[in-house]
């Protein structure tokens, strides 16, 4: 029995036959491209897998690892390899 129902991300229409899909089987919205899991069959449910979360962290985990710090203002605090490289510089002048 064919079934239409809504992407929970985007409301997009999703045409599920609930003979021929299984219980934890995922699949992908045509418009948005979410991942659902299939969460009964009779009648079909839908349910975002949500990996977005894992991804922001990693991306924040990243930010912190780059070690640049930054004032209190925004700006890219120099290193003091960095520094001590710029006087050299100035005394070979």
């Amino acid at each position: 029995m064919e079934n239409v129902l809504r992407c929970p991300e985007c409301s997009a229409e999703i045409d599920v036959d609930e003979d021929e899909v299984e219980e934890g089987e995922i699949l992908s919205c045509p418009e948005c491209e979410c991942e659902l899991e299939v969460s009964q069959t009779h009648p079909v449910a839908l349910n975002p897998i949500s990996d977005d979360i894992g991804e922001e962290d990693e991306e924040d985990e990243e930010d912190a690892e780059d070690g640049d710090d930054f004032d209190e203002n925004g700006d890219l605090l120099e290193d003091e390899e960095d520094e001590e490289d710029e006087e050299d510089d100035e005394e070979d002048e």
